[in-house]
């Protein structure tokens, strides 16, 4: 064994009990879920040291129809070496001269850049097979269960080179005894509570509330670009935060307590505990704001415990609570769900068993960490979740975390929603049903500075929907006299796996030095016949530093763009997009960019994998493998009888690019297609290579 392979995924320090006393209790782990944390995360260790390949994630042998080998599964380390043989022989002096850009950064002012994003922009193979094995043991660990929700957590984190701090998990009870199920969770409740004060122990009390309060800011008014004079201080503002958070916050600290709290979440605990309560009388006093039966409600130090009845409740919350478990009803909650009132309150968590739930949250009110840690956990039943901005799986100085176990669930959302993140975590993670997500804008598994913002959907045919709020700036140069109801007029998206930087576009050094890298937006889809629909900058696309991945691993789907969309990157992004099965249908409505485009000394790679045959309908856009300013954009299709309608842009590189397209099997048809060069269009362009410039190369084997 290597040296780094020794290294361990999980330490432990002693915690001290409450009262000298612990429940009695099983193993660390609970039952369900083995030993996959130690797998994955050490696989994972191994990934990002290169040390070594993935091992077998799993412990045990999961039933033979859920038996998947993500491992095998990987398509970027499989098709790199003949992909880019084919570049060194076909493009073999423009090559070099831009793999040498891209590894050269230093003349771009960007804050707190992430490793992961420079390593791809100097070797694009190395990083981009390093990204998407990032994303298959995180999805490997987000179909295990809620058992392993704080491996996911650690997965996410260690993509934007966090860990969290070492823990010893508490034991969970063997009993049925309230009195030891109580002392758990207050326990776990106090260790997370310990964990976020030893976080910001560094911080004046006038830091603490500047991350709070700054939150609301950044929800409503964040955008990747902005030109002084106007906005300068909003971006001054950002560059303090994120000064925090890297430089005053111990944010390893943070993820011990998400991780803690997460394991409350646990199906056979959560079991025992509703049999422990099953008979008992409902509490004789109300508590303002909250209607139906109460079986617990205990004020502590740390704030409100809430224990729910069978029935229907209504939770009204403008002082939130710091853990409330409803045994089940259709239930309303509103105000804050899972998310913080003030600075002081830290911590919040909500888990619903079952029932058909209601959710309308105020801004940044539902699965919302600031400088903190905010949870919601619905187990079951078909949910409503109408998020305000900074909700639904947000992250701010702080980890937000929104599960949905079974159901139809529809979330709707207006902006940093659904897995979004500046300074933290965002997760949206839901495990089963036909889903049903929209949003304006910055959400679906958006990444900002420092973020990580994910949107990881297990199983069931779903619908993802982005765009129609916000106008995009190139309507001045490219649609003037547009009208909003015109097809011709843009409108901005950021999300469906964006990650996204805060770029000062300056002459004047000292404001570009305000510009931060972009962080990990992430978007992942294990199964279903999936429809996808979004504005400009989307579906896996990274912005200004920042990573933007989208992974759909199995089924016949549909992928409607917009400008920049489909694996695609812009100002030193990195852009991955990877269909992995399926009779797949791509389309945009434009006008440019898409399917593996780089732009500025960017990397994107779009590819559909497997055999089937696919519909490429672009008529409207350029697409797809195409590359400026010293980008680095490949398309690849890797099998079957593929349609392509498209007015140009099959592999076409420009300035210093390279730009590529593959068609690795399969009598495909072009007629709709000009040859490159404007030569008259062709019957076909089966088993062909064209070479346009030094920058542009076509390949259909």
């Amino acid at each position: 064994m290597t040296a780094c392979a020794t290294q361990k995924c999980f330490h432990v320090r002693t915690i001290p009990p409450l009262n000298n006393r612990r429940p009695a209790a099983t193993t660390d782990r609970p039952r369900l879920a083995g030993r996959l944390p130690l797998f994955i995360l050490l696989s994972f260790s191994l990934l990002l040291s290169g040390c070594a390949q993935l091992s077998q994630l799993f412990a045990r042998t999961p039933p033979a129809d859920q038996q998947v080998d993500r491992q095998a599964q990987a398509i970027v380390a499989r098709l790199a070496p003949a992909i880019e043989a084919d570049l060194r022989d076909n493009l073999n002096t423009m090559l070099p001269a831009v793999r040498k850009g891209l590894a050269d950064q230093t003349n771009k002012a960007a804050s707190f850049t992430n490793d992961l994003v420079l390593r791809t922009l100097a070797d694009p193979w190395d990083g981009l097979s390093a990204i998407e094995q990032t994303g298959l043991v995180a999805a490997t660990a987000a179909a295990a269960g809620i058992e392993e929700l704080p491996a996911a957590i650690e997965i996410l984190e260690r993509g934007m080179d966090r860990t969290g701090a070492p823990f010893r998990p508490l034991n969970f009870p063997v009993t049925l005894a309230r009195e030891d199920l109580l002392g758990f969770m207050m326990e776990a409740l106090e260790d997370a509570h310990q964990d976020r004060e030893h976080a910001l122990r560094h911080l004046s009390p006038q830091d603490r509330e500047f991350l709070f309060t700054q939150a609301r800011q950044l929800a409503e008014q964040f955008i990747p670009q902005i030109t002084p004079p106007a906005r300068l201080a909003e971006a001054e503002a950002a560059a303090r935060y994120a000064t925090l958070v890297t430089q005053q916050v111990d944010y390893a600290s943070l993820i011990a307590a998400a991780q803690r709290l997460a394991r409350l979440g646990n199906r056979k605990f959560l079991q025992q505990l509703e049999i422990a309560f099953h008979d008992k009388k409902p509490i004789g006093h109300s508590i303002p704001g909250i209607t139906g039966d109460l079986l617990l409600a205990q004020q502590t130090s740390y704030g409100l415990v809430i224990i729910g009845g069978h029935g229907p409740n209504t939770y009204d919350l403008d002082k939130g609570a710091t853990l409330i478990i409803d045994l089940g009803g259709n239930d309303t909650y509103r105000g804050l769900i899972g998310a913080s009132p003030n600075s002081d309150l830290g911590n919040s968590m909500v888990i619903d068993l079952s029932g058909n739930d209601h959710y309308q949250p105020a801004t940044l009110g539902l699965a919302t960490g600031r400088a903190g840690i905010g949870i919601v956990i619905d187990h079951s039943g078909d949910d409503t979740y109408r998020l305000a901005p900074g909700s639904g799986g947000a992250g701010f100085a702080g980890l937000g975390l929104l599960y949905d176990g079974e159901g139809q669930d529809l979330y709707e959302g207006s902006r940093f929603t659904q897995g979004a993140a500046f300074g933290g975590l965002g997760l949206l993670l839901d495990r089963a049903g036909d889903d049903r997500y929209t949003s304006f804008g910055y959400a679906l598994g958006f990444g900002g500075p420092l973020g990580v913002g994910a949107l990881i959907d297990i199983a069931g045919n779903d619908a993802y929907e982005c765009g129609g709020k916000y106008p995009s700036a190139y309507n001045e140069a490219d649609a003037p006299h547009a009208r909003p109801s015109d097809p011709t007029f843009q409108y901005d998206c950021f999300g469906l796996g964006t990650g996204a930087g805060l770029r000062v576009f300056s002459k004047l050094p000292a404001q570009r030095a305000q510009s931060l890298a972009g962080g990990w937006g992430l978007l992942i889809d294990l199964a279903g016949r999936d429809r996808y629909r979004s504005a400009n900058f989307s579906q896996g696309h990274g912005y200004f530093f920042g990573l933007g991945v989208k992974l759909d691993l199995s089924g016949d789907d549909e992928h409607q763009a917009a400008r920049y969309g489909l694996g695609t990157a812009a100002h030193s992004g990195v852009g991955l997009s990877l269909d992995y099965q399926g009779k797949d249908r791509y389309g945009s409505k434009g006008p440019f960019y898409n399917g593996g485009t780089a732009w500025d000394s960017s990397v994107a790679l779009a590819v559909d994998g497997g055999p089937d045959s696919d519909l490429y309908d672009l008529p409207a856009s350029t697409g797809l493998g195409m590359a400026d300013l010293g980008g680095w954009g490949l398309f690849i299709e890797e099998g079957g009888a593929d349609q392509y309608f498209a007015g140009r842009g099959l592999g076409q590189g420009t300035q210093t690019s390279i730009g590529a397209f593959f068609d690795l099997e399969g009598r495909d048809d072009y007629s709709s297609l000009p040859l490159p060069g404007g030569q008259a269009r062709p019957e076909r362009l089966n088993r062909k290579t064209y070479i346009e410039n030094a920058g542009s190369l076509f390949i259909d084997r």
